[in-house]
């Protein structure tokens, strides 16, 4: 007689929401230590982009915009990152340079201009920063782990160790 239960449900991976603008140049040093815990904790820690572009820049909110299209083409990180690490040509170059990043990455170009003018991905923005609003976040970039919110805008400074912290916790208690 075979044994027919369900086999036991994995834990799921705890969340880190780090909340980001793309034209910050505080997002942009951040990159570092997302790579880091990245690397250290690889699926066990699910590491979420939500978009919280500020008013005082111009080009944000369709940079988070391109950011959802980079998502639907399975190149989220890796356009964040190189958007991030060019916060100047962003801020010159606009919407023009989005696209040219999605080129040089080597996604679809003209579904990103397409996506930009027709505005697919603004409800996920939209409702990203309706959701940063309503638990606290003021700027960018701010990490939401555990329950915890943490304010990297005014300083990177122990964040890191910090959400490691939390991470190990969490993930001890699933063990």
């Amino acid at each position: 007689m075979s044994d027919t239960s369900p086999a036991p449900a994995r834990a799921t991976a705890p969340v880190l929401d780090v909340w980001c603008e793309l034209q910050c140049s505080d997002c942009r040093t951040a990159l570092d230590d997302l790579r880091a815990l990245r690397a250290r904790y690889g699926d066990r820690l699910e590491v979420r982009l939500r978009h919280f572009p500020l008013e005082k820049h111009k080009h944000a909110f369709a940079a988070a915009q391109a950011a959802e299209e980079a998502v639907e083409q399975g190149q989220g990180w890796p356009y964040v990152e190189a958007v991030l690490a060019r916060v100047e040509e962003l801020e010159s170059g606009g919407e023009a340079f989005l696209v040219d990043a999605a080129r040089e990455l080597g996604l679809d170009a003209e579904e990103f201009d397409t996506a930009l003018i027709d505005g697919r991905h603004i409800l996920i923005v939209d409702a990203d920063q309706a959701e940063g609003k309503a638990i606290g976040v003021t700027g960018t970039p701010t990490y939401v782990i555990g329950g915890e919110r943490l304010d990297g805008g005014k300083s990177q400074e122990g964040l890191r160790e910090r959400i490691e912290e939390i991470a190990d916790r969490l993930l001890a208690e699933q063990a």
